[in-house]
């Protein structure tokens, strides 16, 4: 199967999880793609300034692996700045937070699976 860029289902989020501005996600898969084994395949996109609000994880776990710009992310109430390169995973349980940081926009592969 292939499935053409222009095919992704867009989405812009306003204050996910409580973050600041919107963020827009760009999903790779749908539904029936996680053969009930998660939930999001995709890109974010942050602006400047934008962010995802803190929350915890149950049920299922996320990983964030940094393709542009620097995000500004909160492991379970520590604070990092990740690189392009850079991954972060928050599991079943734990909470998290990411921020767009500086001027350019944050892009980023995520990934959330059931536990």
């Amino acid at each position: 199967m292939i499935r053409q860029s222009n095919e992704f289902k867009i989405e812009k989020i306003v204050g996910l999880k409580g973050g600041k501005g919107y963020v827009t996600v760009v999903n790779f898969f749908e539904e029936m793609d996680f053969l009930g084994k998660g939930r999001l395949y995709g890109k974010s996109i942050i602006e400047p300034g934008n962010s995802i609000g803190y929350h915890t994880h149950e049920g299922d776990q996320e990983a964030y692996f940094i393709l542009k710009g620097k995000a500004l992310y909160n492991d379970n109430g520590e604070e990092s700045i990740l690189e392009p390169g850079d991954l972060a995973i928050c599991r079943d349980g734990d909470s998290h937070s990411i921020e767009a940081y500086g001027g350019e926009s944050l892009e980023y592969v995520m990934l959330i699976l059931y536990s």
